[in-house]
């Protein structure tokens, strides 16, 4: 009923009229209250009536004005925030006033408070710079002479001990190698079997040769016998007594055997062309040989090991029984009373270290000079060797393996301007340094050019002034400042 009430903007609609209630008839009374209770029905349906139809319209009207207000707010968006405008600008403030006092306190750039007492303060001085670097050599033999296994063998026999002192042809130590005396035995017999056949080649040689000399004996023989033979017959023919035919054939015959006198001369000289071709080969053949017997033997008597030279056995360690290979070492022979230095170098000065160039040291009261005497290029952890020969004299007491202090000049001493040497330098590279200001309240950042340097000192070319205070303790954790704010 309400909602037709509210489609019709609250007209009743046709043939929907509310229908006439029929009257009844009723006592007196009773009539009087029941038309005071359909009246009292009418005025509350009357009621619900009215209140439905504007709960309906104030429905629709908030309905309307929510999707109003949806529309609105997309378009306008009030951006709270959770910090007051008071402290806002507070904030600000203190900001910028530490901005203000950072950029009146020093230079810009990036800055970090160290405590003074962490860091080292040197001064820069003037002086006399010495060009030299502290060196830390090993003592070693000057002559070292190896002792290495020819043939390997097994150890019979040990006859001296490590650290003896021995002369050149000292015995050391018997190897036995079952092998090589075979092999020995075998070129010996070869050996003899060659110098026999060649022994037999010359026999037979000999014998031709002789041979070749006695057909010439007969052949000169029988041509002197028909020589003369020729002149009676020659005489007996032209008187007659001879037949001609008889002498002709005697004439023939001493033309052959002068024929057969030219072939064998020319044979005999071939022959004796190509047997001596022939002998001078065998002769070398048999004096390879020979020199290979003795090689083989000397291989042999080299089993007996001996000392090369006279020296300080050293680096011998082997026991009876054991098997050496072939070219084992078997330890050394270092020349006595004779040393020389070792020593590493920064590969910084490879290109200052030269041969024959001077060092020097000192030792019970004097100083012993000496020489670079070979310089090994190879950088091995960023450091090469060099080897350090005495001059004139070397200490008396010193030994093998020890170490000796001592100082490598690289160019003559100058006045310059110097710094410590610190371990700031690893850092920087001598190319900048921290130098603390006149106040002492900070160290500012400042390039520097840096020259020659030694274990005490470094020199300053330029960017630096006597007097002037820097940080000369390492910079692992101060390379991308700027300015180092000290405090107490």
């Amino acid at each position: 009923m309400s909602d037709n009430n509210d489609n019709n903007d609250g007209k009743p609609i046709e043939g929907n009229e509310p229908r006439k209630l029929k009257q009844i008839k009723m006592p007196k009374g009773r009539k009087a209250t029941q038309a005071k209770s359909d009246a009292q029905d009418l005025s509350d349906q009357k009621g619900m009536k009215s209140s439905l139809h504007s709960e309906l319209q104030a429905g629709r009207q908030g309905h309307e004005g929510a999707q109003s207000g949806a529309g609105m707010d997309r378009q306008v968006t009030k951006k709270k925030t959770w910090l007051p405008k008071w402290a806002a600008y507070a904030l600000v403030l203190v900001i910028g006033s530490y901005f203000i006092y950072d950029m009146m306190a020093g230079s810009g750039g990036r800055s970090l408070k160290v405590n003074e007492d962490r860091i080292v303060i040197s001064e820069v001085q003037s002086g006399i710079f010495e060009d030299f670097y502290p060196l830390r050599g090993r003592v070693t033999p000057a002559k070292t002479v190896y002792l290495d296994a020819i043939e390997g063998g097994r150890v019979e026999k040990i006859l001296v001990e490590d650290g003896t002192l021995l002369k050149a042809g000292d015995p050391i130590v018997i190897l036995s190698n079952t092998s090589l005396q075979l092999n020995v035995l075998g070129n010996e017999a070869r050996v003899a079997e060659q110098l026999n056949n060649m022994r037999s080649i010359e026999l037979r040689l000999e014998q031709n040769r002789l041979q070749h000399k006695r057909n010439l004996t007969d052949i000169r023989y029988q041509i002197s016998l028909l020589s003369r033979q020729v002149l009676r017959e020659k005489e007996l023919a032209e008187r007659g007594n001879v037949a001609q035919s008889k002498f002709q054939d005697t004439q023939d015959t001493l033309n052959w055997y002068k024929q057969r006198l030219e072939l064998t001369l020319e044979s005999q000289a071939t022959d004796t062309r190509m047997q001596e071709e022939q002998l001078s080969f065998l002769k070398a053949t048999a004096a390879r040989l020979e020199s290979n017997l003795e090689i083989s033997r000397a291989n042999l008597d080299n089993m007996n090991v001996k000392a090369p030279v006279n020296g300080k056995l050293s680096g011998f360690d082997v026991e009876i029984g054991e098997s050496i290979s072939r070219g084992g070492r078997l330890g050394q022979i270092d020349t006595p009373n004779n040393y020389k230095l070792e020593a590493d170098i920064d590969e910084f000065y490879l290109g200052r270290v030269d041969i024959d160039q001077r060092a020097s040291f000192d030792r019970g009261g004097k100083t012993y000079d000496m020489r670079v005497s070979k310089i090994y290029p190879q950088v091995t952890n960023g450091q090469f060797r060099i080897d350090l020969s005495f001059l004139d004299r070397q200490p008396s007491n010193i030994r093998r393996g020890q170490t000796i202090q001592s100082k490598l000049t690289l160019g003559d001493s100058s006045k310059a301007l110097m710094i410590p040497n610190g371990a700031f330098y690893q850092d920087t590279g001598g190319n900048w340094i921290f130098v603390v200001a006149s106040d002492g309240s900070q160290a500012v950042r400042r390039q520097v050019k840096m020259g020659r340097r030694n274990n005490r000192f470094i020199e300053i070319i330029e960017g630096l002034e006597e007097g002037e205070r820097v940080v000369t303790s390492p910079y692992t954790s101060y390379t991308q400042m700027d300015r180092l704010k000290l405090s107490k």
